[in-house]
């Protein structure tokens, strides 16, 4: 394998590693293996290399914000409509009973 191939299958691997938060730290400490592997390369393109990594993290973390709350306004609107056709339902035998 070569040096850009490894250099890639390496970083795709901390990219999977990154798609779930439990696995951040190590997916983090892999990238950090990588960064210290180009070290004596382009330095702007490691900047711009750790850069990206920060920012994907960080959408990571975003998105998984906005998941989570996206589930808790699903379970509160159906618990809110749970609750709404029980008192439709209670009404309703309310009605009949007068």
């Amino acid at each position: 394998m070569t040096s850009a191939q490894d250099f890639s299958a390496r970083l795709q691997t901390a990219v999977n590693l990154a798609q779930t938060v439990e696995h951040h730290e190590e997916a983090h400490q892999l990238f950090k293996g990588i960064l210290a592997d180009l070290q004596g390369q382009d330095s702007p393109t490691v900047v711009l290399l750790e850069q990206l990594w920060q920012e994907y993290i960080s959408l990571q973390r975003s998105s998984l914000f906005w998941q989570q709350l996206s589930q808790a306004e699903k379970n509160l609107s159906d618990r809110l409509t749970e609750s709404h056709l029980q008192l439709k339902q209670n009404y309703l035998r309310l009605m009949q009973e007068q």
